[in-house]
């Protein structure tokens, strides 16, 4: 009797193990193909942290540490610039204010992993592992694995920005000075911005965040960069929310 218990749970464990195996190779190999976006991207900031004083450890440490694309970029451009410290965290955690939505959308994918797991999860968390992570799920509601598929994903991606950053970094020390990277970081964010204005509100959030940037050029610290960040999110959320809600008549 004790070793037909002991056998079920071996074999539990032994299909526990292949399914989290398997969910962790198709994560590898579903954001394999955003690669080709992710390369140039970390090029770039690679090239971008080196160019404004950081020096290889710096760009390195940046990059690892905060590991969110849009927000390094703009910090490398504040930092550039002269901008104070406490306007270059501030302006980094706005940008980034997207990923408490993402990860309030994981957490009932994962329930039962543990903190440290969930930890983890929140440390690597970009818009590529989170989007095919949710996508998957919709796809197949429930499907075992989630959270070895989004590491298949997100280990993927911190291992490809990585690389290229730190590719960027070497490449930037031997470009010569009259080189504009400077002009990198707004066509990269230009390139970001495109695809994701779809709808009403991504096009108030984009129109209104550009202009207040444009007239806010002026203000000291270049504190207007936050400002038209948050200026675009506020628009954008209540023309979102405005889009939701049905109208009087609609509700009756």
């Amino acid at each position: 009797m004790g070793s037909t218990r002991a056998d079920s749970v071996a074999m539990t464990s032994l299909g526990t193990s292949a399914t989290n195996r398997a969910a962790f190779r198709a994560g590898v190999v579903e954001v394999a193909p955003l690669m080709l976006g992710i390369i140039p991207f970390g090029l770039v900031a690679g090239v971008s942290a080196v160019d404004a004083g950081l020096g290889l450890s710096g760009a390195v440490g940046l990059s690892t540490i905060v590991f969110a694309g849009a927000s390094q970029l703009a910090a490398i451009d504040l930092l550039r610039q002269g901008t104070p410290t406490v306007v270059i965290v501030a302006t980094m955690l706005v940008i980034n204010l997207r990923f408490a939505m993402y990860s309030a959308a994981l957490a009932p994918l994962v329930t039962g992993e543990s903190r440290g797991r969930r930890a983890l999860m929140s440390y690597l968390l970009v818009d590529q592992p989170f989007a095919l992570t949710v996508s998957r799920d919709r796809r197949e509601p429930g499907v075992a694995g989630a959270f070895a598929y989004y590491m298949g994903c997100a280990t993927t991606m911190w291992t490809a920005w990585q690389a290229t950053t730190i590719a960027g970094a070497l490449l930037g020390a031997t470009l010569p000075d009259w080189l504009p990277l400077g002009a990198a970081i707004p066509l990269m964010f230009l390139i970001m911005l495109i695809p994701t204005v779809t709808d009403r509100a991504t096009v108030v959030a984009a129109t209104s965040g550009g202009l207040v940037a444009v007239l806010a050029a002026g203000l000291p610290s270049n504190i207007g960069l936050l400002v038209a960040a948050a200026t675009g999110i506020v628009l954008g959320t209540v023309v979102a929310e405005r889009q939701r809600t049905p109208l009087p008549e609609e509700a009756t």
